[in-house]
């Protein structure tokens, strides 16, 4: 019954493709970038658990309606799902690409310092703090490098469309994003730190332009 959980329990989850249209491919995609004659890793599936094999079957369905991911067959390289028990007991998918990633290289494209993002806060009456929801997932992966990141689970096998967390490089290609999208409002009454944003208004009267803008 779990092999057939993929498929008789679509219509439980509401998130489909067009409702997260996502960031465009000329604002930000992400790239592997795999350095030439880089060894190809095929590692074969763990053995999961009743408990773990429903953890991973439930959060492939739901992803996989959302768009963020697609089946795929013959992938060169191939990851595992690992499974992270949160606070409340509920399991967290996550792909191991330590392989994927020994093969990439780094972006150095910084990331602003906390302490300054903290500083520029220093004197304004009001913050307004936002979260991107799925933010990752609103950055497509490149199409070519899209097959690269596939992982094997006890269903199918899949590829990201999406950028997917553990990825080396995810989080600066996500700040260049931020910065590409909120433009010269960085500094001046916003700041990111990756998917977390801050709204600053230096004056309480001036909040709801300041949001408006940001909007």
């Amino acid at each position: 019954m779990l092999i057939d959980f993929l498929y008789v329990n679509a219509d439980i989850f509401a998130w489909s493709p067009s409702d997260m249209p996502g960031i465009p491919r000329e604002v930000a995609e992400h790239s592997l970038d795999i350095r030439a004659g880089s060894k190809l890793v095929k590692q074969c599936l763990h053995q999961f658990d009743e408990e773990k094999r429903w953890a991973i079957g439930k959060e492939i369905q739901m992803i996989l309606v959302a768009g963020f991911i697609k089946e795929v067959f013959y992938p060169e390289w191939l990851a595992n799902p690992i499974l992270v028990k949160k606070k409340n007991g509920k399991w967290r998918m996550c792909v191991d690409y330590t392989s994927l990633n020994k093969a990439c290289p780094k972006n150095p494209f910084p990331l602003h310092r906390i302490n300054e993002i903290v500083d520029s806060t220093a004197g304004c009456e009001t913050l307004s703090f936002l979260d991107a929801y799925s933010g990752y997932h609103q950055i497509k992966m490149k199409e070519s490098d899209q097959l690269m990141t596939s992982f094997i689970t006890p269903f199918k096998m899949f590829c990201c469309v999406t950028m997917p967390f553990g990825m080396k490089n995810a989080g600066a290609t996500y700040q260049q994003c931020m910065l590409q999208v909120f433009g010269d409002l960085i500094g001046r009454t916003v700041e990111a730190y990756i998917d977390n944003i801050v709204v600053k208004s230096r004056k309480a009267s001036g909040l709801v332009a300041d949001l408006d803008e940001t909007f």
